[in-house]
Parts: structure tokens; sequence; C-alpha cells
């Protein structure tokens, strides 16, 4: 039985002294704001060409001239092509890919500001101060290196407060920061369609060996209607007329030295006599 309520009095202690803890702690007053500074905007612009797709993996070959191997591309990633969004799987080689990185950093400076006031119960300088809050609970803080406190309108330090004053300190604490965020756009353009090779002229038949092949050479020449008209030209002499005039004049030839072969040999007989 004794045990019984020596628990239930220990935990009413430890109930009891949270509560004030709480209660203390919402003495304190803090305020923070944050500061934005100007931000700074950095676009950098990446372009290649693909070579190759496998799978989730990705070879492109940078402006520069170098390769890069781009792995495991998650299927959720979208290039705008031509207007429309493709997946890894959808990407070609030959694509012409350009990828945008935006990367923003704004300063930011955050203030906070905790403000305290009491009545010094206790003073152990210049580590820690007991003040006694509006609430009359006691409450310990850590004096911070450099702290002041304001007593009746004068800064004072820890080592010149005294028990039973009141006063009012004022905590401000500055954390500069920057936030970084970062964006990141990746459009395209599909190769060049190949223009069509123009079909190759089907070979022409060739003519029969006996048919001669005419080649025309210039423009068309009128023909005079004299010279179209076929009785207007006179008839070619035939070669069988000229012949027969040179056989005959030969013929007349041959008899004249015949005849006169005869005479000389009948009268080269006579004159040598028998």
């Amino acid at each position: 039985m004794n045990i019984f309520h020596k628990r239930w009095s220990v935990l009413g202690t430890a109930m009891a002294f949270l509560a004030g803890a709480l209660t203390l702690s919402a003495q304190v007053e803090t305020k923070t704001t944050t500061a934005v500074g100007k931000a700074n905007v950095v676009t950098k612009v990446e372009r290649g060409e693909v070579l190759a797709v496998s799978g989730s993996d990705l070879i492109i070959r940078m402006a520069d001239g170098s390769m890069r191997n781009i792995q495991n591309v998650p299927e959720s990633a979208r290039v705008t092509v031509d207007g429309k969004k493709l997946g890894i799987r959808e990407l070609k080689p030959g694509m012409k890919l350009q990828r945008t990185i935006t990367t923003t950093s704004t300063p930011m400076t955050v203030t906070t500001v905790q403000t305290v006031k009491g009545k010094v119960w206790f003073i152990n300088p210049p580590s820690t101060v007991i003040l006694t809050m509006e609430d009359n609970n006691n409450q310990q803080f850590k004096i911070p290196d450099g702290q002041k406190f304001n007593v009746d309108g004068k800064m004072v330090d820890a080592f010149e407060l005294r028990k039973g004053m009141i006063v009012t300190a004022t905590k401000v604490v500055q954390v500069p920061s920057v936030t970084v965020t970062s964006s990141r756009a990746v459009t395209g353009e599909a190769p060049p369609t190949p223009e069509p090779t123009p079909a190759a002229a089907e070979p022409q038949p060739a003519p029969p060996a006996d048919q001669p092949i005419l080649v025309a050479e210039g423009g068309e020449t009128p023909v005079p209607a004299a010279e179209a008209t076929p009785e207007a030209t006179p008839p070619a002499a035939p070669e069988a007329t000229s012949s027969s005039s040179l056989s005959w004049r030969i013929g007349i030839l041959v008899l004249v030295v015949l005849a006169g072969a005869i005479w000389w040999f009948f009268g080269w007989r006579k004159r040598s006599g028998p």
C-alpha cells in the first residue's frame, strides 16, 4: 500500500514539473522573420545527338564530340520532340537533343528574436540567471556571451544584475542561407527525312541488227517545195552507160592496133621476098 502511494506521488510530481516547464517555456516570446534577397539565375544549355538506345540506357554524342552514357533513365522522363512528348524507348538514333538547366539561387536571412521578461531571483554571472516569470514561476536561462539586459532603460551585463531587478533580455540570432532550386527541360528534333532516291531509268530494248540507228542533230530543216517534188529532181545518169562507152572506145583502139600490126607484117614479108 505504501509502495502504491509512493509511485503515485512520484508520478504526480513528474506531471507537475512537466506542466510547469511547459508554462515557463511559454513566457519566452520568439519571433522569426525571413528576408529574401535578389535571386541569381544561371542557365546552362547542353546539346547532343542520340547514337543508341538500349533499354533504359542512352548513349549521346555531345556537341564537343565527347560521348556520354546516361544509364537508368526513368520511364517517367519525357523529351519534347517536334511538339510530342517521348519516353526513353521512343528515342531514335539521329535525334538532336537539347537540355536546358536553370538554377536559381535565392539568398535568405532568417532572423530569430527571443524576448524574455522577469524578476531576478538568482544570478550566477556570467553563465546563468533564474527569473521569476509573470505567472510567479521560476525559470533558469543560460546567458549567451555578450548578452545585455535592459534594467529600467539601462543596458547592463550579467555582473551588474541583482536579485529583485526587473529585467528584459532580447536575443537576436541571424542565420544567412541560400535556397537553390533547379529545373531541367529536355527538347529535341527528329532526324531529317532522307530524300527519295530517283528510280533508275528502264533500259530501252536494243534495235534489231538490220535496223539502222538514226541520230538526229539540230532542229528540223524545212524542205523547199521544189526539192520536195520528185518530178523536179533530174534523174542521175546510170553508171552502166558510162561503162559501155569506155569499153567501145577501147575495142576500136584494139582493132586499129591489130590492123596496123597485120599490115606491117605482110609488108615486111613482101619486101624481103622468098
